[in-house]
């Protein structure tokens, strides 16, 4: 079935591709879909930025392919555009923060076959926050109250859960019940490897409650990676 086989309907207005498919996933995709829209979301959802600071967090983005999927994004309703021209700033609209849970989920979908860094690799403390946003179980946490400064190299955020709820923030917490501070912090968090094989192989060196990593690992967690299939095999 042809939606043109019925009379009176007209294309809509499509900002990037069209797949010319009445489905809400393929809207969705026409939307975001375009290179770099939804790490353009992604870096909006913490708050409003500058186009300056936009270009930043997207070095590999030329300006004027930034300028193109701003445009498409605000041509959808799904950001919006303040200051002046020289210097303007964006933010998402409420539409726009409607794919905050959406795109959460699928950062913890990425997130199992996300391997090591690479080098040259980019990691920013909105990455930082949203990761730990991304993975956290609230049905683990009901009833838990603890804190925890989480430090990913030069970037640290600190971390509160209180009854299911999750608090996640740039900067030090100073009384925090631990400070997570490891290079296998991605391996605890996806049960690569135990806290216990981390405190005994002292790759990490606790400073508070040793205990309270189980509780972290146990909080924030990377579900298994996908069974791949033997090249080998495929080929």
């Amino acid at each position: 079935m042809r939606v043109d086989d019925y009379p009176g309907t007209e294309d809509a207005d499509t900002p990037g591709r069209s797949y010319r498919q009445f489905c809400g996933i393929a809207r969705a995709f026409e939307i975001i879909g375009s290179p770099w829209s939804a790490l353009i979301v992604r870096d909006l959802l913490l708050g409003p930025k500058p186009r300056a600071d936009l270009a930043e967090l997207l070095p590999r983005l030329s300006f004027a392919d930034l300028d193109e999927r701003l445009g498409e994004l605000a041509a959808a309703g799904v950001v919006a555009r303040s200051g002046a021209d020289s210097s303007p700033v964006y933010e998402l609209t409420d539409y726009g923060k409607d794919l905050e849970p959406i795109l959460l989920q699928l950062g913890r979908w990425g997130a199992r076959s996300l391997g090591d860094p690479r080098l040259g690799d980019l990691f920013t403390l909105d990455m930082a926050i949203l990761a730990l946003r991304a993975t956290f179980r609230p049905e683990r946490a009901r009833g838990v109250h603890t804190s925890f400064e989480v430090r990913f190299g030069d970037l640290v955020v600190s971390v509160r859960v209180d009854d299911g709820a999750l608090t996640v923030e740039e900067g030090e917490l100073p009384g925090a019940d631990l400070i997570v501070d490891t290079p296998v912090l991605k391996h605890l968090m996806a049960a690569e490897l135990s806290p216990t094989d981390a405190l005994w192989l002292g790759l990490i060196e606790p400073q508070g409650d040793p205990a309270r990593l189980a509780t972290f690992v146990d909080l924030f967690h990377i579900p298994p990676a996908p069974d791949l299939p033997d090249l080998e095999t495929v080929s």
